[in-house]
């Protein structure tokens, strides 16, 4: 008989259920009350009649947790009341709460069952005790409609709370089938993606690695430059290829590509290209403070790219890189090359061509910095400001 309703729990932004109840059972009590008051028969009523308006009144706190118990008390209560001898209060308004309440969380059978015996037993006690049958009818159908009515009352509550909460599941599921396509469609570019790096990049990146060591193997002993150079490809190469390996299968199984975080303290592996190239690099770093880990991922990569627009284009032959962490909490990052070198070189790209300094725009704008590029003199000039704490989403 326990009914663990969810809507007995505290809806958000109303009140508590128990306060509802508490109103209820004050009106049940209210309502009785007046009705023995008015003192329509002969009998005069004393204390003692009040207190069953108020135990009426009271079963309405346990009409959620046991409505069967409390609509079969009103029953029992309303003939006992009949019983003593009391002024008459009719058998419906005492038992509407009641019912109401058993048909509100599903126990219609034991509502009707209740009116329908309440209702019998006042008919047969009235005409025993000599009531005039024409009386007694024309009473019958005001109860019986006032019970009916309370029955299917609590019944529409119930049905238009059911369909609630079958509309909120449907939408539940339906937002849970929307992020699962999303998700199945998400995996499928991952794997789309995985399958273009393995076939492309990395069918590339092989191609490269073979030839390299062909090339190394028909050099002769004479040809140390030309072999150092060899081994910066196949070194980078591999490298690179052992990168595209871990992303692949990362992106295979759903997850974030594993590989090593990058640091400022390795940016000497940044340089190395230039430094093959015969471009001198100098690096001065002044912290005072560790960056979080996606700060100096951001500063590396920049640095990286910089350097590597150097190799490609600049035609330098020195590259000055500083990182200084300033009073205000940024990080500035400068790379500046002098622009120097063989007139063949290509010339520097415009600051708004070519995907590398959009990366790096995006890089630092993403983590609330700015940044900038332009040439200076023959030279270029990269600069970034980047807030030394990033907030990890």
């Amino acid at each position: 008989m326990i009914d663990d309703d969810p809507e007995a729990r505290r809806v958000d932004g109303g009140p508590a259920p128990w306060v509802f109840d508490v109103l209820l059972g004050i009106g049940v009590t209210l309502t009785v009350s007046l009705f023995i008051a008015a003192d329509v028969g002969e009998n005069e009523p004393d204390g003692w009649a009040y207190l069953w308006a108020a135990g009426l009144g009271a079963l309405m706190l346990a009409r959620r947790r046991y409505p069967v118990i409390v609509v079969l008390l009103s029953a029992g209560g309303v003939i006992s009341y009949y019983a003593a001898g009391y002024p008459p209060i009719g058998v419906a308004v005492p038992l509407a709460a009641a019912v109401f309440s058993a048909a509100e969380y599903g126990r219609i059978g034991a509502a009707i069952a209740a009116s329908a015996a309440v209702i019998a037993i006042s008919v047969v006690y009235r005409l025993a005790v000599g009531q005039d049958p024409a009386l007694v009818v024309y009473d019958l159908p005001g109860h019986a409609l006032l019970l009916a009515g309370a029955v299917a009352f609590g019944d529409s509550v119930r049905s238009r709370r059911e369909l609630r909460r079958k509309s909120e599941q449907i939408a539940e599921l339906t937002v849970e089938r929307y992020a699962r396509a999303a998700e199945q469609r998400v995996m499928a570019e991952r794997l789309e993606i995985a399958r273009e790096l393995h076939d492309s990049v990395g069918h590339a990146l092989t191609v490269v690695t073979l030839h390299t060591q062909v090339i190394e193997e028909a050099l002769g002993s004479d040809d140390a430059e030309v072999r150092r150079s060899l081994d910066a490809i196949a070194d980078t190469t591999t490298a690179t290829f052992a990168d595209v390996r871990r992303t692949v299968a990362s992106l295979r199984k759903g997850g974030v590509p594993s590989r090593s975080p990058l640091r400022i303290s390795d940016l000497e592996s940044a340089a190395l290209p230039a430094r093959q190239a015969g471009i001198d690099v100098r690096i001065r770093v002044g912290l005072r403070s560790t960056p979080s880990p996606t700060v100096e991922a951001a500063v590396y990569r920049i640095v990286q790219e910089s350097i590597t627009n150097v190799v490609r284009h600049a035609a330098a032959s020195r590259v000055d890189v500083d990182i200084e962490e300033g009073d205000d909490g940024m990080l500035d990052v400068s790379v500046v090359d002098d622009g120097k070198g063989s007139e063949k070189a290509a010339p520097h790209p415009p600051a708004d061509h070519g995907t590398g300094l959009a990366g790096m725009r995006e890089r630092a704008h993403l983590l609330g910095g700015t940044f900038s590029a332009e040439r200076r003199g023959s030279g270029f000039a990269v600069k970034a400001s980047i807030p030394m704490e990033v907030v990890e989403r």
